[in-house]
C-alpha cells in the first residue's frame, strides 16, 4: 500500500509539471494516427484496384506488360514496407534522403516526415487488405456489371468497392489502433508524440515507472475509445436487425413486395402461434400431396391389372 501511495504521488507530480505536455503528445499521436490511416487507406485502395485489374492472354502485349509491371512494383512496395520495422523506415527516409542527395532532398518539417512514414507503412498493409476485400466479393457481381456494359472503373466504384469497404472496415480500424501505438517510434526523428513526452519527462525527473504508468493508461484509453467508436460505426453501417419495407404505393403488393402485419397479432409470422399454424399448414399440405401420390399409384396399378386380365381373356378366346 505504501508503494502504491508513493506511485500515485509521483504520478501527481508528473501530471502537475508535464500535464500540458502529455496532453499535447496525446493530440499529436491521435492526429498523426488518424491522418496517416486515411492517407494509407487511399494508397491501399489505389494499389488494391490496380492489383486486381483483369487481363487475358488475348489482350494487347503492351497492356499485359504494363499491368505486369504495375503488379511487380506494388508487390515490391508491399513486401519491403511490411517486412521492415517502421522505426528503420523512418530512419532511412528522414536521414537517408539527405545522406544520399548531399542535403538536396531533406524534410523541413518533422510532421511531414512522420506522416509520410506512417502513411506508406499503413498503405502497404491496406493494399493486401483491399485486395482480399475485392476478391471476397462474389464474382457474379463483376460479371453482372460487365454484362450491362460497365467498365472496370465503374464496376469497382459503384459495385465492388462499396461492398469491399464494409468487408475490410474491421481491418481499417485495426490499422488505426496499431498506428496509435506505432507512432511511438517517431521519437527517432524527434517527433513530439506521446511517447516522446514520456522520454523527456523521465530525462528530467528520473521517474521512469510513474511516467510509464501514465503512458500505459493513456494508450489504453485511446485504443479503447477508438475500438468503441469503430464498433459503433460498424453497427451503423449494418443497419437495423429487423426492418419493414416502406410502401407508399398501394400497387406495390403486385410487385412482389410485402408489408408485414403488426407484431402481436394472430397474423404476425414472428409470433409463436403463427409459427405453429404455418407448420400445421405445411404438414397438412404435405399429407395431401402424399395422399395424391398414393392414389395415383393405386390407379396405375389397377389400370395395369385390368390391362393384363383383358389381354389374357383375349388370348383364351382365340
Amino acid at each position: 500500500m505504501e508503494r502504491l501511495t508513493l506511485l500515485f504521488a509521483d504520478i501527481g507530480k508528473l501530471l502537475h509539471r508535464y500535464g500540458g505536455a502529455y496532453l499535447s503528445g496525446v493530440w499529436n499521436t491521435l492526429a498523426l494516427a488518424l491522418a496517416a490511416t486515411v492517407i494509407g487507406c487511399v494508397i491501399g485502395f489505389v494499389c488494391g484496384v490496380l492489383n486486381t485489374i483483369p487481363h487475358a492472354k488475348t489482350d494487347h502485349p503492351a497492356r499485359r506488360f504494363l499491368l505486369g509491371l504495375v503488379r511487380v512494383i506494388i508487390r515490391v512496395y508491399v513486401e519491403v514496407f511490411r517486412g521492415t520495422p517502421m522505426v528503420l523506415q523512418a530512419v532511412f527516409i528522414y536521414y537517408g534522403l539527405p545522406y544520399f542527395t548531399n542535403n538536396a532532398l531533406r524534410f523541413h518539417s518533422v510532421w511531414a516526415a512522420a506522416l509520410l512514414v506512417v502513411s506508406i507503412n499503413t498503405g502497404a498493409y491496406m493494399a493486401e487488405s483491399v485486395r482480399g476485400g475485392i476478391i471476397s466479393v462474389d464474382p457474379g457481381q463483376t460479371e453482372g456489371a460487365m454484362a450491362i456494359g460497365m467498365t472496370h472503373v465503374q464496376t469497382m466504384t459503384h459495385v465492388i468497392l462499396p461492398q469491399a469497404l464494409r468487408n475490410i472496415l474491421p481491418q481499417i480500424g485495426n490499422n488505426f489502433i496499431i498506428n496509435i501505438k506505432d507512432t511511438s517510434v517517431m521519437f527517432i526523428i524527434s517527433f513530439t508524440e506521446f511517447f516522446a513526452v514520456h522520454r523527456a519527462a523521465v530525462g528530467a525527473t528520473y521517474l521512469y515507472f510513474p511516467s510509464a504508468t501514465i503512458e500505459m493508461l493513456g494508450y489504453l484509453c485511446m485504443t479503447l475509445v477508438a475500438s468503441f467508436l469503430l464498433r459503433a460505426l460498424e453497427r451503423r453501417l449494418d443497419g437495423e436487425e429487423s426492418y419493414e419495407l416502406a410502401q407508399t404505393d398501394s400497387l406495390t403488393m403486385t410487385a412482389g413486395t410485402y408489408s408485414h402485419p403488426d407484431r402481436g397479432t394472430p397474423f404476425d409470422e414472428r409470433s409463436p402461434e403463427a409459427v405453429k399454424s404455418m407448420l400445421r399448414e405445411e404438414v397438412r399440405a404435405q399429407a395431401e400431396r402424399d395422399e395424391a401420390v398414393r392414389r395415383g399409384e393405386r390407379t396405375r396399378r389397377r389400370g395395369s391389372v385390368s390391362g393384363a386380365e383383358e389381354s389374357s381373356s383375349r388370348r383364351g378366346g382365340q
